[in-house]
């Protein structure tokens, strides 16, 4: 397996060619590995195996040229597996609507994996979770094949450090975490992830390598709701929260500048925490800040429509009757992943006041809200046109994300009124129709 490994020629697959698994399958194929993604979307296989991709991390440039050397290839057929000397799991692990963790897919890989392994297989787990999921969960269904892990085949969990939409920080380097059940597993996992990135992270264990992973997303999770909380503050003190953080971090130690929004969304900061705070139970231990910490974060789409309902009240309107744009439903600046947006619950919220919502993103044709206790009827909503007219139409733009193709100058000449969540009006000077998120009620601007 070194060998192979070092001549790469290992052949490598990746069960769950999405956001976190279509990156790594390209790494890999980028660096002469023979890569077989597996996934049961046959829409995404279908795409792979025409030399396309269906994420922006991920251009057709990239992806083309690599099918067309043999190089990477796509399957729904876990049959693929049996000729594969690396198995990588990056399926979805989302929560319920109680906020339980979600373990079906990466069972069902799991599952699907375990009548295939065969001896010297490595299978690394790269899917966000809770710590023990590689020994408790994945390692007994493997080994139900009648293999035993460290000794027939290798098993480890390296966490995904995915960033959507950065194109600075990369699978190719970032520094990887990466923990197996033995020492040998450790090495020979290290060994794969340096041939994509040569900064390899050694940890003791599984269970530090998936916790390790929760803290990095519920340090974010947490001091976003910091300011989140701080902003609400400055609306009633009357001070301007994003000038207060642009003059702090002029300190050039102990400080990292976060920043106010609408709430938290993609798959890792909104759900992450959840994951650690259902584990702890277990061992009789709350952890109090993290949840309150979630519960901030949670609140703000409620402090959005309370925004625009006194954004509107300044008009003489009310939400009830009123026609809202909303700007953005990606769940951050320039992505095409609406996973958990705060947009969902901001458009449920108004359209619960009677409000008619619209939306315009370059990157989400079509956005989904509803079918939950928030509001009970299923809504899809297709995109409009950013023009005049939908600008005209509306009583209250609502800026959810900052997106690039935005020219904010051009749209706050053309609204009536908005509802800035993210200081993307920053710089316009000042306008008495710009509601800005944690600045002062009676001086937006």
């Amino acid at each position: 397996m070194e060998e192979k490994i070092l001549s790469r020629t290992a052949h490598i697959g990746v069960v769950g060619i999405g956001y976190v698994g279509l990156p790594l399958a390209v790494g890999f194929a980028k660096r002469g590995f023979k890569v077989s993604g597996i996934d049961v979307d046959t829409r995404k296989v279908d795409f792979i195996n025409r030399g396309r991709s269906y994420i922006g991390d991920v251009s057709d440039e990239e992806v083309a040229p690599l099918v067309r050397a043999g190089k990477l290839s796509a399957t729904t057929d876990y049959d693929v597996v049996r000729e594969t000397d690396v198995i990588f799991i990056c399926v979805p692990t989302p929560f319920d609507e109680m906020k339980t963790p979600d373990l079906s897919y990466v069972i069902a890989a799991a599952r699907s994996i375990a009548p295939r392994l065969h001896r010297g297989h490595l299978v690394i787990l790269q899917s966000t979770t809770y710590p023990g999921t590689t020994e408790e969960v994945v390692q007994p269904i493997l080994e139900n094949s009648g293999l035993k892990a460290g000794q027939d085949f290798y098993l480890a969990f390296s966490p995904e450090r995915i960033n959507p939409g950065d194109r600075e920080h990369t699978v190719e380097n970032t520094p990887k975490v990466v923990g197996g059940v033995t020492p040998y597993c450790t090495e020979l996992a290290a060994l794969v992830l340096a041939q994509l990135c040569p900064e390899v992270h050694k940890v003791s264990s599984p269970r530090v390598a998936e916790m390790s992973k929760l803290l990095e997303n519920i340090y974010r999770s947490v001091n976003i709701a910091l300011v989140n909380e701080l902003a609400l503050l400055c609306e009633r003190m009357g001070i301007d929260f994003w000038e207060v953080i642009e003059a702090a971090s002029t300190k050039p130690f102990g400080f990292m500048p976060f920043y106010p929004g609408p709430g938290v969304g993609g798959h890792c900061i909104s759900v992450d925490p959840y994951y650690l705070l259902w584990k702890a139970r277990q061992y009789d231990f709350y952890t109090k800040f993290i949840e309150l910490a979630a519960e901030v974060n949670q609140s703000m789409p409620y402090h959005v429509v309370d925004l625009v309902s006194q954004a509107l009240n300044f008009r003489g309107k009310t939400i009830k009757g009123a026609k809202i744009l909303v700007l953005g439903v990606a769940f951050k600046k320039d992505v095409d992943d609406p996973r958990n947006s705060p947009a969902e619950r901001v458009i449920e919220l108004l359209l619960e006041r009677g409000a008619t919502v619209e939306y315009n993103d370059p990157y989400v044709p079509r956005f989904t809200v509803g079918n939950n206790v928030f509001r009970r009827e299923k809504t899809v909503l297709n995109s409009r046109p950013l023009d005049e007219e939908i600008l005209h139409w509306a009583d209250c733009v609502v800026i959810l994300a900052a997106h690039r193709p935005y020219d904010f100058r051009w749209i706050t000449e053309r609204a009536s009124l908005i509802v800035d969540t993210v200081n993307a009006t920053k710089g316009l000077g000042h306008n008495p129709k710009v509601f800005r998120l944690g600045a002062p009620i009676g001086n937006r601007r």
